[in-house]
């Protein structure tokens, strides 16, 4: 070294400055690198994720290579950096050639790369990953040792070097994912993908059409009533019963229906015989268990029954897809919609409405673990059948009943006024108004 020109040790120095900087910028990207997207770019054969993923495999092999390579190169420079300013500067030449190298590989060869690397993962990491597997080949045996020294240490320290748990997303990391993913995907598909992951928490008995609402075929009543039923209903499968839903005869399909209303003298016998056999699921049904029996059973359209066996509504398969990709058909039975607003910034609201449904229409966040419809929560909360004018305050909400009917409570105005510190809306508080 001591024969060697100042210019070549320039260069070479300048060189190691620049490996130090490769590793320093590869280590940053290989780290960086998005696990899923890179698994997805597995999957399209793209060759510089495929030798990433190989590498990302067996992390401390990476890591040992890269930080082998980084501690030789830095050591080297520092060596030369010595023997360069010693040359310029005489005795002295040791504390300013070490200061100086600092500074240069802070800035070049680690801040800088590092900033890239964490800035262009995948312009850095790919190209380099053919690097370091080249390099990996010569420095397996000491890699090797080195690996097996460190993750002894950890284990040592009370840690599992090898938890593959911890690159699986949980739920909630799922949801904050497509929550951030706005930019990335449309706001339609990003709200059915919430949707499909709420699925888990909702069952049979918050979709299904209250046994109230549900309309069918009493054979019970003549044949002419039973003809403009069928001619007037708007759906395409209706039960057939006789007295009450607890007596289900069958599901009659429109179709079927159409063939009857065509004979000269129908009967209630050949009615019966179109019929296919009632599908019954237990109300605590989850949603996803029930449309994969939607479709292992091939039907469409579900009775609804309590722990008692009564039957307390039914559910259909387009109930269940409108859990998750939204309102795709109109209700035609229904002239007007069940929540009204008003110029006064007020909604005026049937009690039978759904509290899922007022939520997910006004975005609120009414309570949804009891009751299931407003007139539910409203009576529960007052211990009574209410007479109208009466008002009720929930924690962050305001409630006016209009009108009450046949012991149930047909209309409430209601709006929102959150209070401070109003946060747990589970707890209810009910005022009357004098």
């Amino acid at each position: 070294m001591t024969d060697t020109s100042l210019e070549v040790l320039f260069i070479t120095l300048v060189l190691l400055i620049m490996a130090s900087a490769f590793f320093s910028g590869s280590e940053t990207a290989m780290l960086a690198l998005n696990r899923y997207r890179l698994r997805h770019l597995v999957k399209q054969r793209h060759r510089g994720a495929i030798r990433a993923n190989k590498l990302l495999k067996n992390p401390d092999k990476l890591i040992g290579v890269i930080l082998i390579g980084n501690n030789f190169v830095n050591v080297l420079a520092s060596a030369l950096a010595t023997i360069i300013a010693q040359r310029l500067w005489g005795e002295y030449g040791v504390l300013i050639g070490s200061v100086l190298l600092t500074i240069v590989l802070l800035i070049f060869a680690d801040m800088t790369p590092k900033t890239i690397g964490a800035m262009y993962p995948e312009s850095i990491a790919y190209p380099s990953s053919l690097i370091l597997r080249w390099l990996l080949k010569p420095m397996h045996p000491v890699v090797w040792i080195l690996s097996k020294i460190s993750i002894t240490l950890v284990r040592w320290l009370g840690f599992k070097p090898k938890d593959s748990t911890q690159h699986h997303l949980s739920q909630e990391e799922l949801r904050t994912l497509v929550d951030e993913s706005t930019s990335q995907m449309p706001i339609q598909r990003q709200s059915m993908l919430l949707n499909v992951l709420d699925l888990e928490k909702v069952s049979v008995n918050d979709v299904m059409v209250p046994r109230n609402e549900v309309t069918g075929i009493d054979l019970n009543h003549d044949i002419d009533t039973i003809r403009t039923d069928l001619l007037n209903s708007q759906h395409t499968r209706l039960p057939v019963y006789t007295d009450d839903l607890n007596n289900v005869m069958g599901i009659l399909h429109m179709r079927s229906a159409a063939k009857w209303l065509q004979l000269e003298n129908p009967t209630k016998a050949e009615l019966l015989q179109l019929t296919q056999e009632a599908y019954y699921v237990p109300e605590s049904t989850p949603l996803p268990t029930q449309l994969v029996n939607f479709q292992k059973n091939k039907k469409r359209i579900a009775i609804i029954v309590d722990e008692y066996g009564v039957v307390i509504g039914l559910v259909t398969l387009e109930d269940i897809l409108e859990e998750i990709v939204g309102n795709f058909t109109t209700n035609l039975s229904e002239e007007t919609p069940d929540i009204f607003p008003q110029h006064d910034g007020t909604y005026v609201l049937d009690g039978s409405t759904s509290i899922r449904d007022i939520n997910r229409a006004l975005n609120w966040k009414l309570p949804t673990d009891g009751p299931k419809t407003l007139n539910g929560l409203l009576t529960e909360l007052l211990e009574n059948i209410p007479d109208s004018q009466v008002g009720v305050k929930l924690l962050g909400y305001r409630a006016e009943i209009l009108q009450t009917k046949d012991n149930l409570i047909k209309s409430v105005r209601m709006w929102a006024a959150v209070e401070e510190g109003a946060e747990d809306l589970s707890e209810l508080e009910a005022h009357i108004n004098d």
